[in-house]
């Protein structure tokens, strides 16, 4: 965090527009995408067919769903700074603005870059939070994704 100010839903408004964070690497290996698949039904072979992607797929291999990269966020978003701030709930909200920008190889690690857009207070004390998430692949120049996650927080 790039604040002497501790994070929490007293002090959210004052980390606006810095980061608020990177989350570890996640290794999205085959079997992560073929679960996936199979919770989704999403089983197109361009993300199961390891032998047929060698061969005919212009990445030369698998590669993650856009939505099973789009769903790390949540888990990101608690590693980076949910748990650390004392946030007892968050909600997904909705997504703003999402684009899938360079595909995730089967075997490739991802990590995700955390921004707080904005914070605006709600009734019972919550707050309504927009975060750009830039998801990274290692070793290469062009982010997975970015994303503007809404998170609705409370104590």
């Amino acid at each position: 965090m790039t604040s002497t100010t501790t994070l929490n839903l007293s002090t959210i408004d004052l980390h606006v527009g810095r980061e608020l964070g990177v989350s570890g690497w996640m290794l999205v290996d085959q079997q992560r995408i073929d679960g996936f698949a199979q919770c989704t039904g999403d089983d197109q072979w361009i993300h199961v067919d390891a032998e047929r992607a060698r061969r005919e797929s212009p990445f030369g291999s698998t590669i993650a769903h856009g939505y099973l990269t789009l769903a790390t966020l949540a888990t990101s978003a608690f590693e980076v700074y949910i748990k650390a701030a004392g946030i007892a709930q968050a909600v997904n909200y909705g997504l703003d603005k999402v684009r899938f920008i360079a595909p995730v190889k089967a075997g490739a690690r991802i990590r995700t870059r955390i921004r707080l857009i904005e914070a605006q207070r709600k009734a019972d004390n919550r707050v309504l939070i927009t975060t750009e998430n830039t998801v990274e692949i290692e070793g290469h120049a062009k982010p997975a994704l970015v994303a503007h996650a809404l998170l609705l927080l409370a104590a």
